[in-house]
């Protein structure tokens, strides 16, 4: 089982079982949303996951809800029932332990910003530079 949940805890999560994918995530609406390059998904089932607190909706498109708190502005999860009926995107960067689902793949690459094909060649710090 993983764990997981917002910045400021008013909202948690337990996810039971295997996701049918993780990946990192380049469409223009995960990085908007987000205010990140990409972002990473967990697809679950809906009954796979219990969530604890409320988290906000938002209908990003017609058919997409992007759920976050509406107390720190974590995005969480992702719902989508033409796409994924009956399943549920978990943001995998809320997880307690980043580690335990490594992404799988990257998907939405039409959309990636073109430096991200170079990214893994950028200079690398433990911290920020010079500390």
């Amino acid at each position: 089982m993983l764990s997981g949940g917002c910045h400021c805890g008013a909202i948690r999560y337990e996810a039971q079982g295997e996701p049918a994918h993780s990946a990192l995530c380049h469409c223009k609406d995960c990085r908007t949303s987000a205010g990140a390059p990409m972002v990473g998904w967990a697809l679950y089932p809906q009954d796979a996951v219990t969530i604890s607190g409320t988290p906000v909706e938002y209908r990003s498109s017609e058919h997409a809800i992007r759920h976050f708190c509406g107390t720190c502005g974590s995005g969480l999860f992702y719902t989508n029932a033409t796409i994924f009926p009956g399943k549920i995107d978990i943001q995998t960067g809320t997880l307690d332990d980043i580690s335990a689902l490594p992404p799988q793949a990257h998907i939405q690459i039409a959309e990636a910003a073109d430096w991200m094909a170079n990214a893994h060649l950028l200079p690398k710090f433990d911290r920020f530079p010079g500390e």
